[in-house]
């Protein structure tokens, strides 16, 4: 493995570590003032792919897709399916907030801490969520644009 390689590899594993402590942080208001909450894996996902996307749009000449362009038009036709997966997960939480608001989620906090925290939960999800869904189709259109630089002018 020459230079180039192995900082690409560290600069994508320091990349993951970062993500990891953002969906501690993250999580850690809800996990700390709630019994359950029934959209853990679809708040984490959206953490992830928000944060993983976007550092692919804007530092995809420094990432390992930099220069692979079959994979490259892979995770291009991939981002369609993944995207319409995370619009369902925010329609769902949207969904379930409107029919059975935050009480079976909240309900067991006391009144001052309850409207923080279903507010966080709100605004939380919908950021990264909406931010996500949006990312998607954002970064397949730069992996069609990285794709064509490459093949005509050489660059990504």
């Amino acid at each position: 493995m020459d230079k180039r390689q192995s900082l690409t590899l560290l600069l994508e594993l320091l990349w993951w570590v970062v993500t990891a402590i953002v969906v501690a942080a993250v999580l850690h208001p809800i996990y700390k003032a709630m019994n359950v909450w029934y959209f853990n894996a679809w708040n984490i996902i959206y953490v992830i792919v928000l944060i993983t996307f976007a550092r692919y749009i804007f530092l995809l000449p420094h990432t390992f897709l930099a220069r692979r362009q079959v994979f490259k038009i892979v995770v291009m036709l991939l981002l369609f399916p993944i995207t319409f997966a995370l619009i369902t997960g925010v329609s769902g939480f949207m969904n379930y907030i409107e029919e059975h608001t935050f009480e079976p989620i909240t309900g067991h906090l006391p009144p001052s801490q309850k409207r923080s925290i279903e507010q966080y939960l709100w605004v939380e999800m919908l950021f990264f969520g909406v931010g996500s869904v949006i990312a998607g189709p954002t970064l397949a259109i730069r992996l069609f644009i990285s794709v064509w630089r490459v093949k005509n002018r050489g660059t990504v």
